[in-house]
């Protein structure tokens, strides 16, 4: 007897604890919450289907394209490299959001300051890193060889 009236009190107190930490509700018979009544008309279309190995894939093409000007051909063999399938891979160059002739310019700008290189070789250079020649011939007539 002496246990049920000592635990009653404490179910009690436990029974407002617990209703005082849900969240209050605005909303009233017959009406919507005001978030929903703010809600724009037209919808946003939603996402196209993106797998989760291919948001891994566009994710870590980010990170390569923080630290590394790579071409769009060299960033696919990196993620293929990284054990991405060929199709995630390019799905991750392809939506990374890289402007490849700014990657193509910022690497002949890394050769030119670590590298005595001429025009050619630079050409050459790029094109090995799997540059196109638009980008190639662009990111050298950029630095003047």
């Amino acid at each position: 007897m002496k246990k049920t009236l000592i635990s009653l009190p404490i179910i009690a107190l436990l029974a407002i604890g617990l209703s005082a930490c849900g969240e209050p509700s605005t909303e009233t018979a017959g009406t919507k919450p005001a978030a929903a009544a703010e809600a724009p008309a037209a919808e946003t279309p939603a996402a196209p289907d993106v797998t989760p190995s291919q948001a891994a894939a566009v994710a870590k093409a980010k990170i390569y394209l923080s630290t590394v000007p790579l071409s769009r051909d060299g960033m696919v063999t990196q993620l293929e490299f990284d054990q991405f399938s060929p199709e995630d891979a390019a799905f991750g160059a392809d939506n990374s959001g890289a402007d490849w002739n700014e990657q193509a310019a910022k690497k002949a700008k890394v050769y030119a300051e670590t590298m005595a290189m001429s025009g050619g070789a630079l050409h050459d250079q790029l094109i090995f890193d799997k540059f196109t020649e638009e980008q190639a011939a662009a990111a050298v007539a950029g630095l003047g060889l």
